[in-house]
């Protein structure tokens, strides 16, 4: 009975926790709860099984705490830039312990599988975990600008050969009569294809889709997590699988809406690429200094400012804090406008503004403001390139057509914060240039931005 109320606890606070992270300003709290949870689910697993006072109780203590000072110390070095490659190592750590407990199951403790249910839990255990293992450590070297195979057709012939292949075994699996002499084979077979797949699956989508894939193969790391669950008849990771399974699916069709892409789309890994003569289009481009900026935001009464990867990149957001402080004090309300798919990873312009103690407030989505962006007296787009880019609403032979965009060129005035005039991750010009009402701010954006407030001072 106690141990029940232990999983009951474990399992709301777990629950407790993950609505916590939905706001900014209860993240930190969600995060430890939800930690804390965990631990208790783990004490109430060790009780349960007989397991304390046994040498395995100092196995896993021993592990947790390696465990924890490397994830600690790694997630305390890395850049805010690389969090997305940090999201998709632990992602993919996450399967390949899926795949492991799969294998081990009947590879190290020799437990003969003699019925379907069992033997399914397995197979989808290890399908899943594997996908997610292989998926997310090319998604890694991708974001990480590792050096990997360009994206071709072979790929994807490959992947979806595979996939067959695994929907053939499974299917073999469940049509024929169950032989516990024949398991581990079709274990082992499924695992290897699924380890394979998760590769080719990854390989030929681009860096537009990363937040896409991301988001798809954290689903399935919670299916399959939620698959081990059902192996060990464990309450809280069943629950906790279900629901990063569940968000992780729907945050996925919510960012396939987000770019106008279909989720068969995605996994087919559709290539989608500019037209050659897109590439050889040369732009009017209206450069703008940062003392004219400043005296733009000085006399403007609404402000909204865009941010993408290059705000990641230049690490501007603490600046943007400042300038958002600074404008406050002249009756100036400044916005933060966030596109779903902005950033390597979803949620990642998010974090970087909770990071810098911008309000939450003060942080709208794309589709709260689209209708009323003509309002803003000035627009700052902050290293976002694709998702403010009209080409997407007018031009019906651009790849990136129907998706949707934030329509910051409604705005009085936009200014472009740029390093240089290079495209985005869809290589499609940004027809937003060729409007009389852009102009380009060209430099670091962090630099840019602390000379716009030190020039603000001084009107």
């Amino acid at each position: 009975m106690m141990m029940n109320f232990a999983y009951l606890f474990a399992t709301v606070g777990l629950i407790q926790g993950l609505k916590f992270m939905g706001d900014p300003a209860r993240a930190k709290t969600g995060n430890m709860l939800a930690a804390a949870s965990v631990v208790l689910a783990l004490v109430a697993v060790v009780v349960a099984t007989g397991w304390a006072g046994s040498t395995h109780v100092l196995l896993l203590v021993g592990l947790l705490t390696v465990g924890t000072l490397i994830g600690k110390t790694w997630s305390s070095r890395v850049a805010m830039t690389a969090m997305p490659q940090l999201v998709s190592i632990f992602n993919a750590l996450g399967g390949a312990c899926a795949v492991v407990l799969s294998l081990n199951e009947v590879y190290g403790a020799g437990t003969p599988v003699d019925n379907k249910l069992l033997g399914g839990v397995l197979i989808l255990t290890a399908l899943f975990g594997g996908t997610a293992f292989t998926g997310s450590m090319v998604a890694y070297l991708k974001l990480d600008g590792r050096k990997l195979p360009r994206p071709a057709q072979i790929h994807k012939v490959l992947a979806r050969l595979l996939l067959a292949v695994l929907a053939a075994i499974v299917a073999y699996y469940f049509a024929m009569p169950t032989d516990a002499s024949t398991y581990p084979t079709v274990l082992l077979a499924i695992a290897i294809a699924a380890l394979a797949y998760g590769i080719f699956l990854t390989l030929p989508i681009g860096g537009a889709d990363m937040p896409v894939l991301i988001s798809l193969l954290n689903a399935l790391t919670g299916v399959a997590t939620l698959m081990a669950g059902l192996l060990f008849h464990d309450p809280v990771m069943i629950i906790g699988g279900i629901l990063v399974g569940a968000t992780g699916i729907l945050l996925t069709l919510q960012m396939c809406t987000a770019m106008n892409r279909s989720l068969g789309g995605v996994l087919a890994g559709k290539i989608i690429s500019a037209k050659s003569t897109q590439s050889e289009v040369e732009q009017d481009i209206r450069s703008i200094t940062a003392v004219e900026t400043a005296s733009l935001l000085a006399f403007s009464k609404q402000v909204a400012v865009v941010p993408g990867y290059g705000m990641a990149v230049s690490q501007a957001q603490r600046e943007c804090f400042a300038l958002q402080e600074m404008l406050k004090g002249t009756s100036v309300d400044l916005h933060f406008i966030i596109h779903p798919v902005a950033g390597r990873m979803p949620g990642h312009m998010n974090v970087l503004l909770a990071e810098a103690n911008i309000p939450y407030e003060s942080v709208l989505e794309m589709t709260a403001v689209n209708d009323t962006m003509e309002h803003y007296d000035t627009v700052l787009v902050i290293g976002a390139n694709d998702v403010v880019n009209p080409a997407a609403e007018n031009d019906a032979e651009s790849p990136i057509y129907g998706m949707p965009i934030i329509r910051a060129y409604k705005a009085k005035q936009v200014v472009v914060m740029k390093r240089s005039m290079a495209k985005g991750y869809s290589g499609v010009v940004n027809t937003l240039f060729d409007r009389q009402n852009c102009k380009v701010l060209f430099g670091d954006a962090k630099e840019s931005l602390a000379a716009i407030i030190t020039e603000l001072k001084r009107i």
